[in-house]
């Protein structure tokens, strides 16, 4: 069995500033420019039974506006009239029925021994009839090659199609530039369940394979962990077998291997037991070594089994965190630690999922070639710096914002730490009604939008041109970093949002902004 390597980001310490002031709010005015539009944009409405919080990350997050990777200043949108504008030729060179609705993530352009191809991820929240448990929905990410070779006259045709599957919208999803792999940042791992390597054979095989029931439940308490395993039919107690070792476990039904390696954790192996319940299943218990540790995993790399979360431990962890939390700002002042106000509590106070990961898959095999545990770094945004190499992808690292440019081409060093805004992982938190997030592609400003109307920029550190000091420790400063906000003159909700090296775009329902962020030229 291949096992994926495990792999982590080597963050460049001379790109981090540890004595950076903080951003100067700048009142300098910043040029802006408004275009009404002739029709109105295209937006998605949500029907009724699209309700889910994935529906709302993939579909109300969505942004309409568009840049041109290779001329910077020419962005695109789609209007409600079907025309996609700034465009004076539109040549369609593909034309097929592909289902229900999606959004495309991402698409790479190759050639390959005189055969041109297009690759495309495209996105879909799909229902599962049969799912007994959660909402019922799925993420569905589709790889969709279609090519023509350039000495024939044919149209263009789907050359491959592979479905990955998952339960939340990755933040990220790119395809390499030689097509060859695929890489996704998202909360729940995401996994192929058809291969379509070649689409003729493949044709009346079902497009909607049902996700796999897990080989097995677990639970745990502070003390001990619980797993269930559904018996096969006429399982006898003989059949069954079940060694424990301090660090691993094995588990063997009739002859075959069904669950073997290392444990997250030590247990007390002579005092674990297993028992056949009534209802045909194995129940083992694994009793901690270590009392009071939570385990993210039973089986270290094992993904076949399904942790089930007891809601009367949930109502436990939530009745002793209540002290944290009070409606009134000081109930009880003479307190020596009197409780937090809810409302004072940030973003950047809360924990982050377990799960949060960056995966790379192999376009040949469909395995999992590398893995990256982001822990707490928050996924921020993605930006394309360099239209011949993959998009970079923003993570928060303590309160900095680290921007990290993949390599496909570099299997020992493949994400590159290339650019560092100081502090912007904090500053962002604060923003509460923030929707979309961008920067530079030459790295001089980053940028968010909220909801409505407000732009904030955040430029980064620049030499002053006079003599400034630090009150606190009496040292000089050589540079500051400035925040402007700019205002739109309108109350329509903000569709799309894109930054450049000059200029940023804001798109509204019937107007598209243009704000002049380097007023030097």
């Amino acid at each position: 069995m291949e096992v994926a390597a495990n792999c982590s980001l080597r963050v460049k310490r001379p790109l981090l500033d540890p004595r950076f002031e903080g951003y100067k709010l700048s009142l300098e005015p910043l040029p802006s420019y408004q275009l009404e539009l002739d029709a109105a944009v295209a937006e998605v409405k949500l029907r009724d039974d699209q309700y889910t919080l994935e529906h709302m990350h993939a579909f109300g997050m969505y942004n309409y506006l568009h840049c041109d990777p290779w001329y910077q200043d020419s962005v695109y949108y789609i209007d409600n009239l079907g025309r996609i504008m700034n465009l004076t030729v539109m040549l369609i060179v593909f034309n097929e029925e592909l289902g229900s609705p999606f959004i495309i993530i991402h698409s790479v352009s190759l050639l390959k021994a005189e055969e041109h191809s297009v690759a495309t991820l495209l996105l879909r929240i799909e229902k599962e009839e049969l799912a007994m448990k959660g909402s019922g929905f799925y993420v569905s990410l589709e790889w969709v090659t279609i090519s023509k070779k350039y000495e024939d006259n044919k149209k263009y045709e789907m050359a491959k199609c592979n479905v990955l599957r998952g339960k939340s919208v990755p933040h990220y999803a790119a395809i390499e530039p030689d097509g060859n792999g695929l890489m996704i940042v998202s909360y729940k791992s995401f996994t192929f369940v058809q291969a379509g390597q070649d689409l003729e054979e493949s044709k009346d095989e079902n497009m909607s394979e049902e996700i796999k029931e897990p080989l097995y439940y677990w639970q745990q308490t502070e003390d001990d962990l619980t797993v269930t395993i559904q018996l096969p039919e006429d399982c006898t107690k003989e059949d069954i077998q079940v060694q424990f070792l301090p660090d691993s476990v094995n588990i063997v039904l009739k002859g075959q291997r069904f669950l073997e390696g290392d444990l997250f954790s030590s247990i007390d192996h002579e005092s674990s037991t297993w028992i056949i319940k009534e209802n045909n299943s194995l129940e083992i218990s694994l009793i901690k070594k270590n009392e009071g540790m939570t385990w993210p995993e039973l089986v270290v790399g094992d993904k076949q089994g399904e942790f089930i979360r007891d809601s009367a431990q949930c109502a436990a962890i939530a009745e002793r965190l209540m002290h944290l939390t009070s409606d009134e700002l000081n109930p009880n002042p003479d307190k020596d630690k009197p409780p937090c106000n809810a409302q004072e509590l940030e973003e950047c106070d809360i924990f982050f999922e377990e799960n949060f990961s960056l995966c790379r898959f192999d376009g040949s095999t469909l395995k999992t070639t590398h893995v990256v545990n982001l822990g707490s770094n928050q996924y921020l945004f993605s930006v394309i710096v360099d239209p011949k190499e993959m998009p970079c992808f923003c993570l928060r690292h303590d309160v900095d914002a680290l921007l990290w440019q993949p390599h496909s081409s570099k299997q020992d060093d493949m994400w590159e730490h290339i650019a560092t805004f100081n502090a912007l992982g904090y500053v962002q938190a604060s923003k509460r009604d923030k929707k979309f997030f961008a920067c530079a592609p030459n790295y001089s400003y980053a940028a968010l939008c909220e909801c409505l109307r407000r732009v904030f920029i955040y430029r980064q550190p620049t030499p002053m041109s006079t003599v400034l000091y630090n009150r606190k420790e009496g040292r000089q400063v050589g540079q500051v970093a400035k925040q402007q906000v700019a205002s739109l003159e309108t109350n329509d909700p903000i569709l799309g949002f894109q930054a450049t090296n000059e200029r940023l775009f804001v798109l509204t329902t019937k107007n598209l902004f243009l704000i002049k962020v380097n007023t030097e030229n």
